[in-house]
């Protein structure tokens, strides 16, 4: 008589152990990235509408249309490219009249408009004209809110 023995393993309590251990290892890098503080320099992104509108080829309105962050907008600063010639308006107490716009107050209010206007005769902003504006909150905090061509 011949015995022949069942063997019903397979690969499965290897494969386990090799899960486990993943899942340790994985578990204690999340850990130790909490306890080191590696995730604590994340700063949250602000939101705040911008928008640009060319008026025409001497002049380009932005607007500041809010947002759930706009009552902690403190400077917004308006670059466009070209620069060269272009002056800001309208010119209050809180905004400079010179190129690079920087609107100060705190906060801006929705629906305030900045004016990049060129120099008189010229046509500065002819082509495709990039514009950027950045924004700094009562936090402290910089962000760019607007990067686009017009």
């Amino acid at each position: 008589m011949v015995y022949t023995r069942k063997n019903d393993e397979a690969v499965s309590p290897v494969i386990g152990v090799i899960l486990m251990v993943a899942i340790t290892v994985i578990l204690a890098a999340v850990i130790a990235a909490f306890v080191f503080g590696m995730s604590g320099n994340i700063s949250k992104t602000k939101t705040v509408a911008i928008t640009v509108q060319k008026i025409d080829s001497n002049n380009i309105a932005i607007m500041n249309n809010g947002g759930q962050d706009a009552g902690q907008l403190n400077v917004l600063k308006v670059t466009s490219d070209p620069n060269t010639g272009v002056t800001c308006s309208p010119v209050t107490a809180n905004m400079t009249a010179t190129y690079p716009c920087t609107l100060t107050m705190a906060p801006i209010p929705v629906g305030t408009t900045i004016k990049l206007t060129g120099a008189s005769g010229a046509t500065v902003f002819s082509g495709r004209t990039q514009v950027i504006a950045v924004g700094t909150f009562n936090d402290g905090s910089n962000q760019v809110l607007l990067d686009t061509f017009v």
